[in-house]
């Protein structure tokens, strides 16, 4: 009989449930439910609807299970470093989301008492102004740490809520810049340094273990009952586990609102020249993602909403355009715009030659994205002393043919594109291995 099993994969930009199961030896998938998730902008602070998102998870749940009244398991995945913290239960609102600018004011206070080289040394985590060892030093800085009784994760938020059972899931854990790279636990020293509570952060458990049922009242409401495992909850790390690899371990870029650029690998590399490159040692499923954060698809995604026309659209106007200035898509300020489509447009200005149309900022865009794919590319190979001849690309930047292309110049590799939910599929692998 078919085994059916339910990934819930949550993006900063949307959220989808996806059935899986297996057929004649291949994983087929049909996305049941989608819904939209954005940042909100709320008294000059940016914040999830936490509550909004936990409504859609249920209703996505209720939907695949009306088209598939047997279901073995599910589990959800989320974007990385956000959280939730608890008093009674409950949450303490708003939930930050990682772009807003909070941080920015204790981020020399935590280095003074950690220099980040420090830092760096024992977690091997690269330098993100969002990285949630800062969020949770402003959250500490504005009280709201000394009122709170608990800590979770985004998705382990929304498994708890679903299942009753709360727990730490390694790969999304070592996001926090609070993991210990050789352990592979919350390292006491760093919290201890910076008066974080040490009760909320107990031992982590690995993907694929099962937390439960859905609690009654879930059940109920959603018409069936089903188990609740931690999959890879960080998205990139179920995202990983879903990129199919034909030859061994090569690069991948996991290309989504962030592009991430790396390769697998069996112990970390926390040297002073992997943390000047800005390399980050996230943890994988049985082994480190050795890899770099870069701006990626975000970009492309504001511009698109400014422009009011369709990706395809965009691509089309790309063509048209012979202006292929470069511009540093990882600079802080195209990290949340008020005016991405001006901000941009500036940043050329300011070295040269602006883009005259509309076609050309867009053409620059894809050549930038794919210059410092190229770049990093080369960092991760001169690092690590290893070189590879492909690069695998999954997620929804895989669709884009032109970003590909400019992707294979600029890196001088086989680019091979897999245009599939690789977040989803690694999701639905994890909880296909533990039944």
């Amino acid at each position: 009989m078919q085994k059916n099993y339910l990934a819930i994969d949550i993006g900063a930009s949307s959220g989808r449930h996806i059935v899986g199961w297996m057929e004649n030896g291949v994983l087929r998938t049909e996305e049941v439910y989608r819904f939209p998730n954005s940042v909100q902008r709320v008294n000059g602070h940016l914040k999830w609807d936490i509550d909004s998102l936990f409504a859609n998870v249920k209703n996505g749940i209720r939907e695949a299970f009306a088209k598939y009244p047997a279901i073995e398991s599910l589990s959800i995945d989320t974007w990385a470093v956000d959280y939730v913290l608890l008093k009674n239960d409950q949450p303490i609102y708003p939930v930050y989301t990682y772009r807003d600018s909070r941080t920015q004011a204790v981020i020399p206070e935590v280095h003074s008492i950690l220099p980040f080289e420090q830092l760096y040394q024992r977690t091997g985590i690269q330098f993100q102004p969002f990285n949630s060892i800062y969020q949770l030093y402003a959250d500490k800085k504005a009280g709201r740490l000394a009122e709170a009784e608990d800590f979770l994760m985004i998705p382990e938020y929304l498994l708890w809520k679903l299942c009753g059972v709360k727990a730490r899931e390694y790969t999304n854990a070592t996001s926090t810049g609070l993991v210990n790279a050789q352990t592979g636990e919350y390292d006491p020293e760093i919290l201890q340094a910076l008066g974080l509570p040490e009760t909320m952060f107990p031992k982590l458990t690995a993907p694929g273990t099962v937390l439960g049922s859905l609690m009654p009242n879930i059940a109920a409401e959603v018409g069936g009952q089903t188990k609740v495992v931690l999959c890879a909850t960080h998205d990139t790390a179920s995202a990983v586990e879903g990129i199919p690899m034909e030859q061994g371990d090569a690069p991948f870029l996991s290309s989504g609102t962030w592009s991430l650029l790396g390769v697998k690998l069996a112990k970390p590399i926390t040297s002073p020249e992997s943390r000047r490159a800005n390399f980050t040692n996230e943890g994988g499923v049985g082994y480190i993602r050795y890899l770099k954060n870069i701006m990626g698809l975000w970009i492309i995604q504001c511009v698109q909403k400014q422009l009011g026309i369709s990706f395809a659209e965009m691509v089309e106007l790309a063509k048209t355009s012979t202006y292929t200035r470069i511009f540093d898509v990882n600079e802080a300020r195209f990290s949340a715009p008020q005016d991405m489509h001006a901000e941009i447009r500036a940043a050329l200005t300011e070295t040269g030659e602006a883009p005259a149309t509309d076609a050309d900022l867009i053409n620059s865009i894809y050549h930038s994205l794919a210059y410092c794919y190229g770049e990093a590319y080369r960092e991760m190979e001169a690092v690590t002393g290893q070189h590879w001849d492909k690069l695998y690309i999954a997620g929804g930047g895989a669709k884009n043919a032109t970003l590909n292309e400019l992707t294979a110049h600029y890196t001088g590799k086989q680019v091979v594109a897999l245009p599939i939910e690789a977040t989803a599929i690694g999701n639905l692998k994890i909880q296909m291995n533990i039944q």
